[in-house]
């Protein structure tokens, strides 16, 4: 289409003041101006008719296509493409059916006013999001810059960072940013008692020393809770390294005990996939709220059992088999997954031994057994304490 029926227009606090000429036209041509009752309020009178965009958010978009074909104006908050409303509803259109016009982000504006270097600092949207996702980000002397809900999430981003054991990192509150009611102050967050916090805020994080997660495979086995159904450290590490994650992969994790493997895959790029299998609902609630505490909460749990039970949608580009492994289950992933999908297999047992060195012999791949033994005291002394020995096969179909 070469006139887009749609314009979004990112708005700051400085409302019609600081659009470009381009917004400014296609305000005035408007036929239907939408957008929250918040950015609505900041332009001045016109003559377009107004509509508020409903809560929540996605409930919207089917009253917004019913004015398709009109001259419609959608505002939105800064930058609509960063943590902001773009993409949620340009997904629903054809090319050439929107324009943008954009107006500094939130990030941007703190940046400015805090004197960070963008492209330095951690950039996260938690007004609809767990605060556990800062859990990754974590680590002394970080710049983080987080969109928040309200005051009284700030206030829980204090307790939380405080109960991690980063309490003395500085919470610099941003409220309002680039229009009148601008408004800039700072506190350790192990002291901060702002009452009076204002929407639309953003806090600017300095990380103290505290607790950071590793970044690399194979995280501490007491970071996961689980009954014993876990799969170790250093079988972990090795594990990962096998299982290959690369940016934007999808995982099935069958068996999947506490979640260790799939909520480290997850970890391993915020663009990975991860969809674990798992028939106690026990484990599998408890592997949902390991992936929540450590960042990771879209892991995606599916309570049943392989092959009966297979994840819906597209075909994964690894797969881990951690528990339940049998012949049957060989045999139907086999069947079932495509052409260059990485298959590792665990085995602890005698009897899942043997079956994975017959696999191994029909299908080829590489056949690794990890013996390990960790320092014990023996009396007044020490001797090695063997572990059981781990068989893992890996293979590309």
């Amino acid at each position: 289409m070469s006139d887009p029926w749609l314009t979004i227009i990112g708005l700051g606090e400085d409302g019609a003041q600081g659009l470009s000429a381009a917004a400014r036209e296609a305000l005035e041509r408007a036929e239907m101006v939408t957008g929250p009752p918040r950015h609505l309020a900041l332009l001045p009178a016109l003559t377009a008719q107004r509509l508020e965009w409903p809560a929540p958010f996605t409930d919207g978009i089917a009253r917004l296509m019913e004015h398709r074909g009109r001259r419609v104006v959608m505002l939105a908050s800064g930058d609509p493409f960063w943590f902001g409303a773009g993409t949620t509803v340009t997904r629903h259109l054809d090319p050439g059916e929107w324009v943008a016009h954009p107006a500094p982000s939130t990030f941007s504006l703190a940046a400015a006013r805090l004197g960070w270097a963008l492209q330095d600092t951690v950039c996260i949207g938690l007004h609809a999001a767990p605060l556990a996702r800062l859990r990754p980000h974590l680590a002394p002397g970080r710049a983080i810059i987080a969109l928040m809900r309200d005051g009284e999430q700030v206030g829980a981003l204090a307790r939380y960072l405080s109960d991690l054991g980063f309490g003395a990192s500085t919470l610099h509150v941003m409220e309002a940013l680039g229009g009148p009611r601008e408004c800039l102050r700072f506190a350790a967050a192990e002291a901060m008692d702002f009452q009076d916090i204002a929407h639309p805020v953003a806090v600017g994080i300095t990380t103290s020393a505290g607790p950071a997660m590793p970044v690399i495979s194979g995280l501490p086995d007491d970071l996961f809770a689980s009954d014993g159904q876990i799969t170790k450290r250093p079988i972990r590490a090795l594990t990962l390294s096998a299982l290959a994650p690369r940016a934007g992969e999808t995982l099935w994790d069958i068996g999947a005990g506490s979640g260790s493997i799939g909520i480290e895959w997850l970890l391993a790029h915020p663009a990975n996939r991860a969809l674990a299998i798992e028939g106690d609902p026990i484990r599998a609630a408890r592997a949902r709220t390991n992936a929540a505490n450590l960042g990771v909460d879209r892991l995606q749990m599916i309570e049943g059992r392989a092959p009966e039970t297979w994840p819906d949608g597209p075909a994964p580009d690894a797969v881990f088999i951690g528990g339940g492994l049998s012949e049957a289950l060989l045999a139907a992933l086999w069947a079932r997954l495509p052409a260059d999908t990485r298959l590792v297999a665990n085995a602890v047992t005698l009897e899942s031994e043997s079956l994975l060195a017959r696999w191994h012999g029909l299908k080829g791949g590489a056949l690794l057994r990890v013996e390990l033994a960790d320092a014990a005291p023996i009396g007044t002394r020490h001797g090695w304490k063997a572990r059981y020995p781990v068989v893992q096969w890996s293979v590309t179909l």
